[in-house]
């Protein structure tokens, strides 16, 4: 752009200096002055009027469509000031593992868990009192309890097996189990022979050992029962395989019901001889041992009938045990 100036040439353009809206490009021009000036405008431009033509005209309306390197220029877009930009979403939570739903247990299902319990807790209970049996005299028994409910009181004094005249071991071996030595707490011959005996009619004989008669004198009630002929033969089972045969000599001798509130052959000798189970005669023994089977309905002193025949025929086995060894097991 050439410029005709007094003033060595520097341009000077002031900024009140009125455009000419009738210039043309290339034509020369008059600053305020007067002074001429030639205008020129790079290939690519638009022409001034354009700009006159409407002052508020965007900047890409007159800006070439590239620069002078050829790259395309970035054309600014214009910015709504009312748009909101929409916040950022949170991040998604954690999937978390979902537990199944637990099913509903069966009513089978429940029951059969219950009883396993019963059972399993009935068990160690029943093996928990035997084994404190084997070395602790049993206090009371369910008879004893009855008897004192009914008013007849319960007598009752402790003596170990060695403080028992022998004799009186001996007649109930032979009054009630000879075998006594030899099985492992049933007689199953003898509870055979029971069995068909009672199937012809008249009094009911029983084939019980002096095992099975100890629990349930000990850890039951009196009278039958499937139930309790069941729960006999458990406890039959664990005295036998807990106690031995000499243990459950003493504590059967100790627990028998010997008389109305009576129990056990010392309290019985003492009711009906005044002397203590170390002294018992063979006829003494052998009335007591009568006694055992029914011994609310029979007399140990002055015995008649077949109470007094078969405490005859017990004495007479003592003999018998003594002599054949039936009771080596508990000497």
């Amino acid at each position: 752009m050439a410029v005709d100036d007094d003033e060595a040439g520097e341009e000077r353009l002031p900024p009140s200096s009125p455009r000419d809206p009738s210039a043309t490009p290339g034509a020369p021009t008059r600053d305020a002055k007067g002074r001429h000036i030639q205008v020129t405008h790079p290939d690519g431009w638009p022409p001034l009027s354009a700009l006159d033509a409407d002052e508020t005209a965007p900047v890409e309306d007159f800006l070439p469509g590239s620069s002078a390197s050829g790259v395309p220029l970035r054309i600014p877009q214009p910015i709504d000031s009312k748009r909101e930009t929409p916040p950022p979403s949170p991040p998604p939570p954690p999937a978390t593992r979902s537990k199944p739903p637990r099913p509903r247990r069966s009513i089978f299902r429940r029951v059969a868990k219950w009883a396993f319990l019963l059972v399993a807790g009935f068990i160690l209970l029943s093996v928990a009192m035997v084994g404190i049996y084997r070395f602790v005299p049993p206090p009371i028994t369910l008879t004893m309890i009855g008897d004192v409910f009914g008013g007849h009181g319960a007598r009752h004094s402790w003596r170990s097996l060695s403080r028992i005249d022998p004799n009186m071991a001996r007649a109930v071996i032979g009054a009630e189990d000879s075998k006594f030595c030899q099985h492992n707490g049933f007689d199953w011959q003898a509870m055979e022979k029971a069995w068909k005996r009672n199937q012809q009619g008249g009094r009911i004989r029983g084939g019980s050992t002096i095992s099975q008669q100890t629990a349930k004198n000990v850890f039951l009630w009196q009278g039958g029962g499937y139930v309790r002929k069941g729960l006999e033969a458990w406890f039959t089972f664990l005295i036998e395989r807990l106690w031995g045969k000499r243990r459950i000599m003493e504590v059967y001798l100790n627990v028998a019901e010997t008389g109305i509130g009576t129990y056990g052959v010392e309290a019985g000798a003492q009711r009906y001889f005044k002397h203590g189970a170390d002294r018992l005669t063979t006829r003494e023994a052998a009335q007591i041992a009568a006694v055992l089977p029914l011994p609310k309905h029979r007399a140990g002193v002055n015995p008649t009938g077949f109470t007094r025949r078969y405490a005859n025929s017990i004495a007479a086995r003592i003999a018998t045990v003594r002599t054949q060894g039936l009771d080596a097991c508990i000497r």
